[in-house]
């Protein structure tokens, strides 16, 4: 066995009709972490709030490693108005918060969805507006815990997401 380098890996770089928004996030780690995972996952879009860091921040520079020049992003400052915009352009809404009405990651049909904006929240607050969402999933988690940090929750629902949109071939038949 043998351990490959970036060099010997081919990966797809496929995109998917998937953004991301930023809700009041404020750790410079979480935003470059969050543009790092989101191109992995051939991510579409990032929204930052205003009050975020900005791409110029050196730890953000730092987690992001080259990846901030990869993804279109903007920057919003009214939450409300941003949700209502994409909702009118045929997206749907689906935060990533722990609610009465969350539907368990693995049990949500991604491909019921031809746009689709992940909401993340403050670790703090959470999603300060989670009502405006369509819909909100839940990781399921076995521990004593009930939450996890913003950006491994984005990465295991970026993963379940595009295992779901992803276009597998059909096998080969038999001869």
């Amino acid at each position: 066995m043998k351990q490959l380098t970036h060099y010997d890996i081919d990966n797809r770089e496929q995109k998917f009709p998937i953004t991301i928004v930023c809700d009041t996030i404020r750790t410079p780690e979480n935003i470059g972490m969050c543009f790092r995972i989101a191109e992995s996952y051939g991510v579409d879009k990032i929204y930052l709030h205003e009050s975020s860091p900005t791409l110029t921040n050196r730890t953000v520079k730092k987690t992001a490693r080259n990846t901030l020049d990869q993804i279109n992003h903007e920057r919003y400052n009214d939450f409300s108005g941003l949700i209502a915009e994409l909702k009118s352009t045929g997206h749907t809404i689906i935060g990533i918060e722990i609610t009465d009405e969350s539907i368990e990651l693995r049990n949500f049909d991604f491909r019921a969805h031809e746009k689709i904006v992940l909401l993340l929240g403050s670790e703090r607050q959470g999603l300060h507006e989670v009502s405006l969402a369509d819909y909100t999933v839940s990781i399921p988690m076995y521990g004593r815990n009930s939450s996890m940090n913003v950006i491994h929750s984005l990465a295991i629902t970026l993963y379940e997401v595009s295992n779901q949109l992803i276009i597998k071939p059909h096998p080969k038949p038999i001869d």
